[in-house]
């Protein structure tokens, strides 16, 4: 009983602290670029449930209580389907509250109340876990009216989900492994790593469908998996079922012509099975503890800048981590790489990396490391030879080598050099910073020499066009400096960090005087009448550099809030769109929680309000909140740099 027990009392916590009722899109099951299913409407049976591009990765649901079919997830997956089926019902949707790691929907249906959730246990504290492609949905039923009621759940999944297109041929299989009952759906061809770009699904590895023994009733298809569970007679005490949809990639990236296996595929003998097998012994285990850390992150978050801002990261939470992939490099040692999902598709993009690092820095900065350690390599492994760092390093998952055809040399190298600096400070060592200390030198002297007055060139904001004389970007190189000079310090480099602190401190003064313009900055220098959001400076902050009196943020901020529009500040004076993920970091400077607020509200009425219904687009319009571009993507882990500046 306890087995049964524990999960119903975490599930029903977990509705009870309802924290995010609506975003633009719900997350259901998210763990990488190429397992993500989300629906993209409020109403969970309102349209077929989708892959983050918006390509069918159609789940369907059927409830059937005293012999009456209602459908609670999706719609029927194939045509026929839908005509033998033309009496069933819709599954009355009472609500849906989201938590960092799960999405939760409560129906009624005849006479009986269904509790079901989502769960992807993305835990940033066990990278097992965090790396094993496998999400839990759990049922819950009871009778609403005191009577019994006989109910039986169906789940069918389409084998689009390991299919890039529904032209390719995919295989069914069913198979029995200790007490699992698994269906494994997977293209013939089976072209491992083969095929790269952004607007593309996986066509290589299987699904599965892991059903276990409690209420199960074995079913299969010829054309989808299928899960099916026989309450029996239900009463006012609730009976839980659960399975586990899961993907097996086999090999997940290619880095320099070699495939590597994902995290959690690292032993050669990991099988799919034995990760269903795991996934199962945790679930009581993995069900209470997110539905812990839950609570935690958004109390945490809700502390620092309130509920709004809770909100926020809690959306943001399983976007973020899902945009990755965890990776088992030869030598043991860890990748994460990140896809550009909807922007080029480039895997480990650096100005992807940056903004997205507050999320990981606050967690777990192995995983920062990971997310920074193959660009050192590349330059380290002479494959990138120029004295800034590269770019990104390929078109997702193929990692062999900058595919961009266009360099960002100050905005990467400084990039690099911060987050390096954030490492060696959350870790209270400079240990990382002194195995890549020959690359650092060489960048920091690249910015030394062309960062603080930069070239016409591209920035991570590359979407607004080249710009010389960045005020932002000279930002970004004067803070890497002095965060070189911090990490020299740590090293005992004593004369090299006065050097670069100096340096900074001096380059800061001439830039108050070389970008001032009145009440505010702006955006270039030698360009007044201008201005732009100068997220950068949150570093200074954020590192306890110093370098920037505190003055020059307060005045940023005061100006700021006189160019707002409903729903953002605009990233500068010469488009309205934003970026969500740099409003974050710019309030982020506000001195008191009225200005961090007023800040961020627009950008919460936007993911409560856009009218575009896609996985969270982090390039909207401050006007009226459609999306410009980019969905999907890892850079809103940078909502989280308010709770990591705490």
């Amino acid at each position: 009983m306890k087995y049964i027990f524990a999960p119903i009392l975490c599930f029903f916590l977990a509705i009870a602290s309802a924290q995010v009722k609506k975003t633009p899109a719900y997350p259901l099951i998210t763990h990488d670029p190429y397992f993500s299913i989300w629906s993209f409407n409020d109403e969970l049976t309102a349209g077929l449930t989708r892959h983050w591009t918006g390509a069918e990765h159609p789940l369907y649901g059927i409830i059937t209580v005293d012999g009456k079919p209602f459908a609670y997830l999706g719609k029927p997956i194939s045509t026929q389907e839908a005509e033998k089926k033309p009496t069933t019902e819709k599954a009355t949707q009472q609500s849906c509250t989201i938590t960092a790691t799960q999405t939760n929907y409560a129906f009624t249906a005849g006479g009986i109340d269904l509790l079901l959730t989502f769960t992807s246990p993305l835990l940033l504290d066990e990278l097992d876990v965090l790396s094993r492609p496998a999400s839990y949905i759990t049922y819950s039923v009871k009778s609403r009216d005191s009577k019994p009621h006989r109910v039986q759940i169906d789940l069918q999944v389409s084998g689009q989900l390991s299919a890039n297109t529904s032209a390719q041929k995919v295989e069914f299989k069913n198979f029995t492994d200790g007490d699992l009952f698994i269906q494994q759906a997977g293209t013939v061809e089976q072209p491992v790593l083969q095929r790269k770009g952004d607007n593309v699904r996986i066509d290589w590895g299987y699904a599965y469908l892991a059903t276990p023994p409690m209420f199960r009733i074995k079913k299969t298809m010829h054309d989808q998996m299928v899960s099916s569970f026989d309450f029996g007679a239900v009463n006012t005490e609730p009976k839980e079922a659960h399975l586990i949809l899961a993907y097996d990639d086999i090999y997940s990236v290619q880095y320099f012509n070699k495939n590597l296996r994902a995290w959690w595929r690292r032993d050669e003998a990991m099988t799919a099975a034995r990760m269903l097998l795991d996934a199962e012994k945790d679930y009581v285990r993995l069900i209470k503890k997110c539905s812990e850390f839950d609570k935690k992150l958004f109390n945490d978050a809700k502390k620092t800048g309130g509920e709004q801002y809770a909100e926020l990261c809690v959306t943001a939470y399983r976007q973020a981590i899902a945009a990755h992939k965890l990776v088992a490099k030869p030598d043991g040692g860890m990748l994460f790489f990140s896809k550009e999902n909807f922007s080029n598709g480039s895997i480990g993009t650096v100005d992807v990396t940056y903004p997205s690092a507050p999320l990981f820095l606050l967690y777990n900065t192995d995983l920062m490391k990971g997310m920074i350690e193959f660009i050192f390599e590349y330059s380290e492994n002479g494959k990138w030879t120029k004295p800034f760092a590269a770019h990104d390093l390929g078109t997702y998952p193929q990692a062999n080598g900058q595919t961009y055809p266009e360099d960002m040399p100050v905005e990467e190298s400084g990039n690099i050099i911060i987050l390096t600096t954030a490492i060696t400070l959350r870790e209270g060592n400079a240990a990382y910073a002194q195995k890549h200390w020959s690359t650092l030198t060489k960048w920091v002297e690249f910015l030394k020499k062309e960062g603080f007055d930069p070239a016409n060139q591209l920035c991570t904001d590359d979407f607004a066009g080249h710009l010389a004389r960045n005020a932002n970007l000279s930002i970004k190189s004067i803070v890497a400096m002095a965060g070189y000079g911090k990490m020299a310090e740590m090293l005992g480099h004593k004369e090299v960090a006065q050097e670069y602190l100096l340096l900074a401190k001096t380059l800061a003064g001439k830039w108050m005087e070389m970008a001032h313009d009145g009440d505010h900055y702006s955006l270039a220098f030698g360009l007044p009448g201008t201005w732009s959001q100068k997220y950068n400076l949150v570093w200074d902050e954020v590192l306890g550099l110093n370098v920037f009196p505190e003055a020059v943020a307060q005045k940023e901020i005061a100006y700021y809030l006189k160019k707002q529009n409903a729903f953002g500040l605009p990233l500068d004076s010469r488009k309205t769109y934003t970026k969500s993920d740099w409003i974050l970091w710019t309030a982020t400077l506000a001195a008191t929680p009225a200005d961090f607020e007023a800040l961020i509200n627009p950008v919460y009425k936007y993911i409560t309000e856009t009218p575009t219904r896609v996985p969270l687009s982090d390039w909207h319009e401050t006007t009226d909140g459609k999306q410009v571009g980019f969905q999907a993507r890892s850079v809103v882990g940078g909502y989280f740099m308010k709770m990591l500046k705490k």
